[in-house]
């Protein structure tokens, strides 16, 4: 009996179950939106583009295609890097800079295990196949982390300053 050709949402649907929580999505919705973050204007194209990330003069630069976003740092750079390549517009920053370097790792590693995947997968099939998994699998994490949307373009500080005493408050 004939085999029958697997098709490329099998394939996506595959790639899932082996990433597991690994996905740029899931990290995205349990590390980066459960933490205090503010909302950045990426405004990446979902058609891929060129993204490099480039030491000028000036500091650390995000290129995304022929526009160039300048970074307060490298590790943040890379951070929005991964979202740039899956073509997200609006993407959530951790406001503690301190956490960013280590959540660039992770998406980074994910973003490059997640082709690497595709590749595996798709070894002995067609170039069409393996780049139709891939941008059925982009397309997905680019919907996701779309759905689960950037928060507040400023983080909302739950500190009470007030320094006076209640009105009703008398001395002993």
């Amino acid at each position: 009996m004939a085999e029958r050709p697997i098709k490329a949402a099998e394939l996506v649907a595959k790639v899932k179950e082996m990433m597991g929580d690994q996905l740029v999505s899931v990290i995205y919705r349990d590390r980066i939106r459960s933490i205090r973050t503010r909302s950045y204007k990426l405004c990446a194209p979902a058609k891929p583009a060129s993204i490099e990330v480039m030491h000028t003069l000036l500091g650390v630069e995000l290129k995304i295609g022929k526009r160039r976003l300048l970074c307060p740092d490298l590790a943040t750079a890379r951070y929005l890097s991964v979202f740039a390549r899956l073509g997200v517009a609006d993407v959530a920053v951790p406001y503690d800079i301190t956490q960013i370097s280590r959540l660039a790792d992770d998406l980074e590693s994910s973003w490059f295990r997640m082709l690497m995947l595709v590749e595996h997968l798709t070894a002995t099939r067609s170039e069409r196949l393996r780049s139709k998994v891939a941008n059925l699998l982009i397309a997905e994490q680019r919907l996701e982390i779309t759905t689960l949307g950037a928060g507040p373009a400023i983080p909302e500080f739950n500190q009470n300053t007030r320094q006076r005493r209640p009105k009703y408050w008398t001395k002993p």
